[in-house]
């Protein structure tokens, strides 16, 4: 069980000395994110329109590339289902061109769902099997469950601000684990050349 539970470690030392010389690039990128989270939050409108804009866009990307997969194929028995996924993602990718507060409504309602319905199927299994560690998932649930419905009690008015927070929450903790990381590289190497 030692065996085991050592072997990674030469693997990640291997890993860690491979990123010496990228260390503060990682660490760049890493405040990069942080700050541009640090934008999303405080401008939460804008970072729902400027997200839902994005996918928007490769909604519409995916959808040329569908088409494009559809006439090479056109011999294939799956010939109208590859015009069917362009069809639906262009006129997805479309609709949230042309009206992204409308866009972020919709998406804002199913991101409000998936809370709630997440997060009682959470609740729901934290309590029929005890596992090690259960009050965790139960707290992981009943979070999710808040969440959902704090969305959707706001809804239509929380559409203009949720996506844009949590796009700019997930960006900040992304950053520090990116700075965390170059860091933690940075002392690695510094440690490993003493």
């Amino acid at each position: 069980m030692t065996h085991i539970a050592e072997a990674p470690v030469p693997c990640m030392s291997h890993e860690l000395s491979g990123l010496r010389h990228s260390w503060w690039l990682v660490l760049i990128l890493g405040v990069l994110s942080i700050v541009v989270g640090m934008l999303a939050i405080s401008s939460t409108f804008v970072a729902t329109l400027a997200s839902v804009t994005v996918i928007g866009w490769l909604l519409i990307i995916a959808g040329i590339i569908e088409v494009v997969h559809a006439v090479a194929v056109r011999n294939w028995r799956g010939f109208a289902l590859h015009l069917l996924a362009a069809a639906l993602y262009l006129m997805a990718g479309l609709f949230m061109l042309e009206d992204p507060i409308q866009a972020a409504a919709v998406l804002t309602l199913l991101l409000a769902a998936v809370f709630i319905v997440g997060g009682a199927l959470r609740v729901l299994l934290s309590l029929i099997m005890r596992f090690p560690g259960w009050p965790w998932l139960m707290l992981n649930g009943v979070i999710d469950l808040a969440l959902g419905i704090m969305i959707w009690n706001r809804w239509p008015a929380s559409s203009l601000w949720v996506i844009g927070l949590f796009v700019g929450i997930d960006l900040l903790f992304h950053g520090w684990s990116e700075v965390v990381l170059a860091l933690s590289v940075r002392n690695f190497v510094a440690s490993k050349s003493d």
